[in-house]
Parts: structure tokens; C-alpha cells; sequence
């Protein structure tokens, strides 16, 4: 058994190759080999939002506080809430992340292929975003 304390991992600002706006990650699970998942919790301030990207095995966000926006390529910008869980299939190119006006918490969840959990594509426009 491990625990890893809080506060032992320390917070991170969210890159800006990766996001547009202020987002911070907090590392939650590294499994160790042979296990494939990870995860993070990720606070979006209004207006920052996640790059387009994909997972090669798909990805889980469980939101846990503040309102939220995802969006798979080619459908509509969904809001998302707390309590709500949203699955993105294996390289389905999508975004997420705060609304306008509203920050937004998430836990994000997914598995590592063949040393990879995600690829970035490129970023959300502003037009895209204020679709």
C-alpha cells in the first residue's frame, strides 16, 4: 500500500502549449507498471479551456465543481456540472473547460499506450469557443 499525502504533490501550472487561458493540474494517481492509468484534477479559470487533443484509450472527466464546457469534433459544446461524468472514446478529438464566466473543476482519468496518454492537435479559437 501506498498513500500519498496531501500536499505532497505539488500543483503545476497548466502549460500553454496545452491550454489557452489559467488552468492548474494537481497530480492525483500514477499507477505504477503494470498498471496503465493516471489521473489529475484540473481547475480551468473562466475562459481557459484544454487544447484540441485525443487519448489513445479514451478518457473519463469526472466534474467536481463550477460549470464547464466539452466538445467532441464535429458536435455541439455541451455544459458540464458537478456530478457529471463524461467518457471520450479512444481518438476522438475533443476539448474542455470552463465556461466564460464560471471556473470549473474536473478529475481527468486515462491510460497509458505504449508510453503515450494523450496527443495535442491544436488549439481552441476563440470563435470556436464562443460557438
Amino acid at each position: 500500500m501506498e498513500i500519498k499525502r496531501v500536499g505532497s504533490q505539488p500543483s503545476v501550472k497548466g502549460p500553454s502549449d496545452w491550454f489557452t487561458g489559467t488552468a492548474r493540474i494537481d497530480p492525483l494517481l500514477q499507477a505504477p507498471d503494470p498498471a496503465l492509468v493516471q489521473g489529475a484534477s484540473v481547475t480551468f479559470e473562466p475562459g481557459a479551456r484544454t487544447a484540441w487533443h485525443t487519448h489513445p484509450l479514451g478518457q473519463t472527466l469526472i466534474v467536481m465543481a463550477g460549470c464547464g464546457w466539452a466538445q467532441r469534433w464535429g458536435g455541439p459544446i455541451e455544459e458540464i456540472r458537478p456530478g457529471d461524468v463524461v467518457w471520450f472514446s479512444p481518438g476522438e478529438k475533443h476539448w474542455h473547460g470552463a465556461t466564460p464566466t464560471t471556473a470549473m473543476t474536473h478529475s481527468a482519468i486515462q491510460e497509458n499506450k505504449d508510453g503515450k496518454v494523450l496527443d495535442w492537435v491544436e488549439y481552441v479559437s476563440d470563435k470556436q469557443y464562443h460557438k
